[in-house]
């Protein structure tokens, strides 16, 4: 099996599996989308407001921090700065940040890396891009709360901009995430749009040379060569630019593949439709869900970065809470099945409404049951010589291998199939797992 090699460190994150996204902003104030500067058309003017109260009274790093080790989360990755601009550490180059609001007036990063890191996990910085704040940044008709100007206005609001200039400003605060919050694991940033075959159009839309992107790759590989990039700085030419790619609220049918091979993948996901801290959302998923989510991402090679939004206040809601107990309820009885794993060998076959995972150090294969079947599990392409023992994982009680001769002579199972004898009452967790060691 070829996997496309990373530049970055990929060893630890294929075997992590699961990490935090946390989206955290100005946006969590009016609590209706991270987006909503953008859907509402909101001015910079308009929006202050949001600055000039946003007060994180009751955040606690810690909290954040133990919440997601205890849910089995291994890395995290936060919005240093999102597409509203406004930054959350004491950037030197800007006064748009956290320190600067007035009832706010402290880094909100610092104590963060710090709590995350003292519980075990890894760290993580998305950056975006796109920032509709910056004096600099062209106005586009794309993604810009000004879009949909007419013309003449659009150019008078773009006069004197100059994006040359935002580009320098956006690869000197990486420049400051990468000097001053010790090693880095994940650099995560968000997002090119060119949309024109004028690259240099960055009123229609903005790649590479809209972030000067190559020479904010140099910059980067020259100070933490080892730190994993996502695929949004639009380099297609150079491999170096990225190194795994992340399909976003959508499950891959199988193994991401770009131009036919396999490469390190991370779904990124809500537990509901938003990424920012939205109150009036009713969409949110089942802890159930969640974790076949989880488990589908890892039996098809890839994993997870689920996200929370805290609220303006610095919590996270009792839903994400809920959910996150609910999954670190699973994974503490469960979480062989997921760390160090990966698909299935090609030859073995999922039963039906299941999924396997594999860790090909231990050799020991995993049968996650979706929906919990009558009696007995069926696993083609696996004969039972090849087994050495199985148990349910929660509570390492034994599941006896093949049939009986009554049961066997009614379903003709052939030699290449395994079957396994379960209990007809389905195990109180969420998930239920076989472990199976091979020979």
């Amino acid at each position: 099996m070829t996997i496309r090699p990373t530049t970055g460190d990929s060893s630890w994150f294929t075997r992590d599996r699961f990490g935090l996204f946390i989206h955290w902003g100005l946006y969590s104030m009016p609590a209706r989308h991270e987006w909503v500067k953008n859907v509402e058309r909101i001015s910079n003017e308009n929006y202050e407001k949001y600055f000039k109260h946003f007060e994180p009274d009751l955040y606690d790093p810690e909290l954040w921090a133990s919440a997601a080790a205890d849910a089995g989360m291994k890395y995290f990755v936060i919005t240093t700065k999102h597409h509203e601009g406004f930054c959350l550490w004491d950037t030197k180059l800007t006064d748009y940040k956290a320190p600067a609001a007035p009832n706010c007036r402290r880094d909100l990063l610092t104590p963060m890396v710090q709590a995350f890191r003292s519980h075990g996990l890894r760290t993580g910085l998305y950056h975006s891009l796109i920032d509709w704040h910056h004096p600099d940044y062209i106005v586009d008709t794309s993604n810009h709360p000004h879009r949909g100007l007419p013309t003449d206005e659009l150019a008078k609001l773009n006069a004197g901009r100059d994006q040359g200039k935002y580009a320098d400003y956006l690869r000197a605060q990486v420049r400051e995430l990468l000097t001053e919050f010790g090693k880095i694991d994940v650099l995560w940033f968000d997002f090119s749009f060119p949309f024109h075959k004028d690259a240099a159009d960055f009123v229609t839309g903005k790649g590479h040379l809209a972030w000067k992107s190559r020479e904010l790759l140099k910059t980067i590989r020259e100070l933490q060569p080892q730190v994993l990039l996502d695929n949004r700085l639009d380099l297609k030419d150079d491999p170096t630019s990225w190194d795994f790619a992340t399909p976003e609220q959508a499950q891959p049918r199988n193994w991401v593949e770009v131009e036919g091979t396999r490469v390190v993948w991370e779904a990124c996901q809500t537990f509901s439709g938003s990424w920012g801290y939205h109150r009036d959302e009713q969409s949110w998923r089942s802890t159930n869900e969640l974790i076949r989510t989880l488990i589908d991402c890892v039996s098809k090679g890839g994993n997870l970065l689920l996200n929370v939004g805290p609220t303006g206040r610095g919590e996270f809601d009792v839903r994400a809470i809920d959910r996150l107990q609910g999954i670190g309820k699973w994974m503490r009885q469960h979480n062989r099945s997921i760390y160090g794993c990966t698909e299935a060998p090609a030859d073995i076959k999922a039963p039906q409404d299941a999924r396997l995972t594999y860790n090909p150090e231990t050799k020991r294969l995993y049968v996650h049951l979706f929906a919990y079947p009558y009696k007995h599990v069926y696993i083609d392409g696996l004969s039972p010589e090849r087994v050495a023992y199985a148990q349910f994982l929660h509570d390492a009680s034994e599941i006896t291998i093949g049939m009986d001769a009554w049961h066997g002579s009614q379903l003709n199972i052939g030699a290449e199939t395994l079957a396994l004898n379960i209990p007809q009452m389905q195990p109180s967790v969420e998930v239920p797992v076989i472990e199976i060691y091979l020979k």
